[in-house]
């Protein structure tokens, strides 16, 4: 980030229809520095899902971080984009912003920007700056979508070109950073994933291997029902929300919209006391399983504290003698497709008490539990550490977008 120390203030600035600028740059319309090419759907007889042709983007649903990937492949295309060209997305939703990795072909649902008179790593930045000004364009019709018209009236700012070469390298930077450690945390999560099927049906160190009605685990494991290594569930419930006295406490409340990453990543409503006396909630302690058994089922996570819970949350409190929140934690988590197989073809929306507690897993010893669970524990930290990283990068970017694109702060060329 050595570009950074470059900034410099103090520089005079004019009034234009975009507001305030330095005196040096220009306030242009799209259509002045750049060539636009509104997209158009082919015949679907001349598309497959083969790779037969050239890659076919025609909306949002193929972006992604910065390049596009394909659904869909076209042998004669209408409309093309040449690599380098910004895609944007121009039917609803408007405003996803991507850059052709190459040659493609282009539907309705997208335009092509070309930059001419400036730098097309600027005009890249320069556009995810003004998202929010196509997505403005397009509110108020019927349909969500702007016209070339429109596009090309977009307003933009113009530096030096010098200056544009050195705002679109300081974002380019950051942008490299964000996106290698977002390759560090995919690559994280796949060694998680290796090692939890390996861990959790073969163990730490053993030999001879048995087969059970749920697979082939070690021949010291057992197989038990969930409820056998439980001392208790408990259901959750709502407040009343008519009641403002059951409201504002101290005690954190949680719905299953609350867990995210399997982890209980914020609390929205604290509840009182009397709240707990007079309603179906339970306080689940600290260190004790939460699953999501209605809305969200396959979200679980561990109580970080003592919290009380809402009818979509079961509370899972362990025989310590028998299983290791951690450890059943992670086997749960492993096998959240299988929790969610569940509810398929009830008539209920969600995880019936009496399938929760038939669920069945391999148990191995408390001592090696813990080994499991700390070692599957120790990757989930470092993911967590990298994700942590990558928004502050995230920030970073977004603070540097807001005064380097606008001339708020100038670089030195």
């Amino acid at each position: 980030m050595e570009q950074v120390s470059s900034l410099k203030t103090g520089v005079k600035y004019k009034d234009t229809p975009i507001g305030k600028i330095p005196v040096d740059w220009e306030a242009v319309t799209l259509s002045q520095i750049a060539e636009i090419n509104m997209g158009q759907s082919p015949p679907s007889k001349d598309c497959n899902e083969q790779g037969d042709g050239l890659p076919f983007y025609q909306g949002n649903a193929e972006f992604g971080s910065k390049y596009p990937s394909p659904q869909k492949w076209c042998k004669r295309p209408k409309k093309l984009a040449d690599e380098g060209d910004i895609l944007i997305s121009v039917r609803a939703p408007v405003g996803e912003i991507n850059i052709a990795p190459h040659k493609c072909c282009i539907g309705r649902g997208i335009a092509a920007v070309q930059a001419k008179d400036i730098h097309d790593k600027f005009l890249y930045q320069s556009m995810l700056l003004y998202r929010k000004n196509l997505k403005k364009m397009a509110q108020g019709s019927t349909f969500e979508a702007i016209n070339r018209k429109e596009l090309a009236e977009l307003l933009t700012l113009l530096p030096p070109f010098p200056e544009q070469e050195k705002i679109a390298d300081i974002l380019t930077t950051v942008d490299g950073a964000i996106e290698k450690t977002a390759q560090v945390i995919e690559k994280t999560k796949e060694l998680k994933k290796g090692l939890m099927q390996r861990l959790l049906t073969r163990g730490i160190g053993h030999n001879k291997f048995k087969k059970t009605e749920i697979g082939e685990i070690p021949e010291e494991w057992k197989v038990e029902k969930l409820k056998d290594i439980a001392l208790r569930f408990y259901n959750g419930g709502t407040p009343d929300t008519s009641n403002e006295n059951y409201w504002g406490g101290d005690i954190p409340w949680i719905t299953g919209a609350d867990i995210e990453n399997q982890k209980v990543n914020r609390i929205r409503r604290n509840i009182t006391h009397e709240e707990v006396e007079n309603s179906a909630t339970n306080i689940i302690p600290k260190r004790n399983l939460l699953v999501a058994t209605r809305t969200g089922v396959g979200k679980l996570a561990i109580a970080p504290f003592d919290i009380a819970i809402s009818q979509d949350i079961t509370g899972i409190i362990l025989d310590s003698q028998k299983a290791l929140p951690g450890y059943i934690y992670c086997y749960l988590d492993h096998k959240a497709d299988r929790l969610r197989s569940i509810i398929q073809g009830t008539s209920i929306n969600g995880l019936l008490r009496g399938d929760l507690e038939s669920f069945m897993l391999p148990l191995p010893l408390v001592n090696e539990q813990k080994k499991i669970a700390d070692i599957l524990t120790s990757i989930d930290d470092e993911v967590e550490k990298e994700m942590n990283h990558k928004e502050q990068l995230e920030t970073l970017k977004k603070g540097l977008m807001q005064v380097l694109l606008t001339g708020k702060l100038r670089v030195a060329v």
